[in-house]
């Protein structure tokens, strides 16, 4: 059994709702909408392990889990585009795929606005000062853009790995500990 296959399933079932979802909201006039509801709802499924459970579980039934979409489209004041995508997905069981949905629409509005998405994760918090920096360093060398998604991971002790595109630069001093454990594990 390949193990990467119920991830390929939900990418492609995302994807598929992630184009149609856009290409309506495009239509319409609503990138800037749909782009500050998929940033809402992206921080409402990371924020609520009620939420996740809700579109992870399949002890909800589908009714359960349509009725608790609807509302949360209306209570969040969601675009039409991404509120019916929603209920759709909702009612065909497909609320599982929702984090690669979210992905996969801050992709094509990023595109769509020249835009690129780093992630970032650092030992500390970063200063809006440096993250701006960092942006303005990213940007010069991508010519595009480039928002980031910054997470702080205490475990790195110290430094930063940055994500882009297919790129990553991994600038920690835990990499570069085990680099020079390695170097020292081939001399002696």
């Amino acid at each position: 059994m390949d193990v990467s296959e119920p991830a390929s399933i939900s990418a492609a079932i995302a994807g598929r709702y992630a184009t149609a979802i856009f290409d309506l909201a495009k239509d319409a006039g609503g990138l800037d909408a749909l782009s500050a509801d998929v940033d809402a709802l992206r921080a409402a499924v990371n924020g609520s392990p009620e939420l996740r459970e809700l579109i992870g579980s399949p002890i909800y039934s589908r009714a359960d889990q349509e009725a608790a979409i609807a509302a949360l489209a209306t209570k969040m004041g969601l675009s039409a585009p991404l509120a019916n995508g929603l209920k759709l997905m909702a009612s065909k069981r497909r609320l599982f795929a929702l984090p690669q949905l979210l992905k996969g629409l801050a992709e094509a509005i990023a595109e769509a606005k020249g835009e690129m998405t780093a992630d970032v994760t650092s030992a500390t918090a970063l200063s809006d000062a440096q993250t701006e920096k960092l942006a303005a360093a990213l940007a010069k060398k991508t010519g595009k853009t480039v928002k980031l998604n910054v997470a702080v991971d205490e475990s790195l002790i110290g430094g930063m790995i940055v994500k882009l595109g297919s790129r990553m630069i991994d600038s920690t001093v835990k990499a570069k500990l085990a680099s020079l454990q390695n170097a020292m594990k081939e001399v002696g």
